[in-house]
C-alpha cells in the first residue's frame, strides 16, 4: 500500500551575496567537513546566522545538535533563526517544539536541535550531541569544553565549532574563563595544526555584505580604537601582550602540575587586607633534590606559588589566622609580608597579636614591588600550580593603564584594587631572600659570559 508523503519548506533566511552564494567566510564553516572548527569574527559578521544554517542542515541529516552560549541574548538569536527556519514542519507536527527547554526534535528519535545557555562544566552537563557549538567562547570557562564538551562527542566521533570575538582585557569582567585569552590561544593552535583536524576561520564585520556600511561607520565613531579593532575588525594580535603587567611570565614553562611541597622547603606568605576581599598567597622556595612530580628543570631557590586564599567577607582576623595555620601545618613559615607600607601597620599589628606575624613589604612603592615580581618572571623563577585558578586568572587579566592611544602607561596598574592575590604576590616578592637569589643568579650569568 502506498504511503502518502508531504514535503515541507525549511525557511533558511538568506545570507547570500549578489552572486547567489553564501558570503565566502560563511560558506567555509556552514559546509565545512573539519572535525574541529574555530571562528574568529567581528560583531554582526553573520556568524550566528551561519551557525544556525549549519545546525539546521545537520539536524535535517539526522544528527543531534547542541548550541551553547554563556548569555541568554546570544542563545535568543540562534533560537530565533532555527525556529523560523523549521516553522512549517513544526506547525504540521512533524517536529516537536519545546519552548521552555528550547529544543526541536523528531518524536521517537534522538534527532534534535537545542539551544542552551551554558558557561562552564556544570551548566553544560546533562546533554550530548553529534555536533556541538560553543558561541562567545571567549566568555566561556574552559571546563565547558575540556570536562564536558569533549567527552560528549566521543561516542559518535562528533564535531565541534568554537565561535568568538577577540576579548578586551579591559572588559573581561563578564568572562567566566580562567584565562580570558584562552579562545585566542586555541585559535593560534588551530592555525598551526597540520593534522587536518582543525580549521581556523577569520572574518570581519565589514565582510558581511548585508550590513550597512554607513551603520558601521556611525557605530565606529563612538568606539575606542581598541573596541573597533576587536569588535569590528576582529583583530587579535600581540599588542595586548605589552599591556599585560605579567606578560613576561612564561606560562608554558612555569605553569606546572601540583606536587607535594617537601616539609623542608621554606614557606613565605603575602597578605592583602580588607573586610570584603581579604587574600593570602603562600610561596615555597625550592631546595634540591627535587621531590617526585616536580618539574625537572626547577632550580635551587626558585619560587613556587602553591596555595591561594580568598575566602570572601565575613571572617575575623582570628579565623583567618586559624586558616593560615591549617594551610601551613607541618611547614616552617620563614616570613610573612603584606599591606600598604605606610597606612596599614595597625592591621599588621592586629594579625601579629592574633598569632600570625605580618611584616610590611620591603619596598614601599607599588611599581618597585611589581618590578621585583617581573624580575622573578624574567628569569623563569616563579612557578604557579595549574589548579590555582584565581591566581592564574588575575595574572592573565592584570594590565597597565592605557593612555588615549591605547599605549600602556609606566608603572600604573588598571583596576589594581581587584587583583588581591597579585597584591599578595608583590608584597612578599620584595622580600630580601628572593632579591638576594636574583643577585646571585645574575653574578653566575656574568661569570659564564
Amino acid at each position: 500500500m502506498a504511503v502518502a508523503t508531504r514535503e515541507y519548506t525549511v525557511h533558511l533566511r538568506k545570507c547570500i551575496t549578489a552572486e547567489g552564494v553564501l558570503h565566502g567566510s560563511q560558506d567555509l564553516f556552514v559546509n565545512s567537513t573539519y572535525k574541529r572548527i574555530i571562528i574568529r569574527a567581528g560583531r554582526r559578521g553573520g556568524k550566528t546566522l551561519g551557525i544556525a544554517k549549519r545546525a539546521v542542515k545537520k539536524f535535517l541529516a539526522g544528527r543531534r545538535q547542541l548550541y551553547t552560549a554563556p548569555t541568554a541574548e546570544q542563545t535568543d538569536a540562534f533560537w530565533f533563526e532555527v525556529t523560523r527556519a523549521l516553522r512549517e514542519p513544526i506547525d504540521a507536527g512533524v517536529f516537536k517544539l519545546d519552548k521552555s527547554e528550547r529544543f526541536i526534535e523528531v518524536p521517537g528519535t534522538k534527532q534534535r536541535i537545542k539551544a542552551k545557555t551554558a558557561w562552564d562544566a556544570d551548566s553544560m552537563r546533562g546533554d550530548y550531541a553529534d555536533d556541538l557549538y560553543l558561541d562567545e567562547y571567549q566568555l566561556t570557562n574552559e571546563s565547558a569544553w575540556e570536562d564536558v564538551g569533549q567527552p560528549m562527542l566521543i561516542d559518535k566521533n562528533g564535531d565541534a565549532v568554537f565561535i568568538y570575538t577577540p576579548p578586551s582585557l579591559k572588559s573581561a569582567g563578564r568572562s567566566q574563563a580562567k584565562d580570558p585569552r584562552h579562545a585566542s590561544k586555541l585559535f593560534k593552535k588551530a592555525q598551526a595544526d597540520t593534522t587536518g583536524l582543525w580549521q581556523a576561520i577569520y572574518f570581519t564585520t565589514l565582510d558581511n555584505p548585508f550590513i550597512s556600511q554607513e551603520a558601521i561607520k556611525l557605530a565606529s565613531e563612538g568606539m575606542s580604537l581598541d573596541s573597533y579593532r576587536r569588535e569590528i575588525l576582529a583583530q587579535d594580535d600581540e599588542i595586548e601582550t605589552s599591556w599585560l603587567v605579567h606578560g613576561m611570565w612564561n606560562e608554558t614553562l612555569c605553569k606546572i602540575k601540583r606536587f607535594e611541597i617537601p616539609h623542608n622547603w621554606d614557606i613565605y606568605s603575602g597578605h592583602d587586607f580588607g573586610s570584603s576581599n581579604p587574600a593570602a598567597l603562600f610561596l615555597a622556595r625550592v631546595k634540591l633534590p627535587l621531590p617526585a612530580g616536580a618539574a625537572a628543570y626547577m632550580r635551587q631557590g626558585d619560587i613556587v606559588a602553591w596555595r591561594e586564599y580568598a575566602p570572601g567577607a565575613g571572617y575575623s582576623m582570628i579565623q583567618h589566622v586559624d586558616r593560615f595555620k591549617e594551610i601551613v601545618k607541618g611547614y616552617q613559615v620563614k616570613r610573612s609580608r603584606g599591606g600598604n607600607f605606610t597606612t596599614e601597620d595597625e592591621i599588621r599589628q592586629g594579625y601579629t597579636r592574633a598569632g600570625w606575624c605580618i611584616l610590611p613589604p620591603v619596598a614601599s612603592k607599588v611599581n618597585v614591588q611589581v618590578d621585583r615580581v617581573i624580575q622573578l618572571e624574567e628569569g623563569n623563577r616563579l612557578y604557579i600550580f595549574d589548579d590555582m585558578w584565581q591566581t592564574l586568572g588575575q595574572m592573565a587579566n592584570c594590565l597597565w593603564e592605557l593612555d588615549d592611544e591605547n599605549k600602556p602607561t609606566t608603572g600604573k596598574i588598571a583596576n589594581d584594587g581587584r587583583n588581591h592575590i597579585l597584591a599578595c604576590l608583590r608584597y612578599i616578592a620584595s622580600d630580601e631572600d628572593f632579591r638576594s637569589e636574583m643577585i646571585v643568579e645574575r653574578r653566575r650569568e656574568a661569570v659564564s659570559i
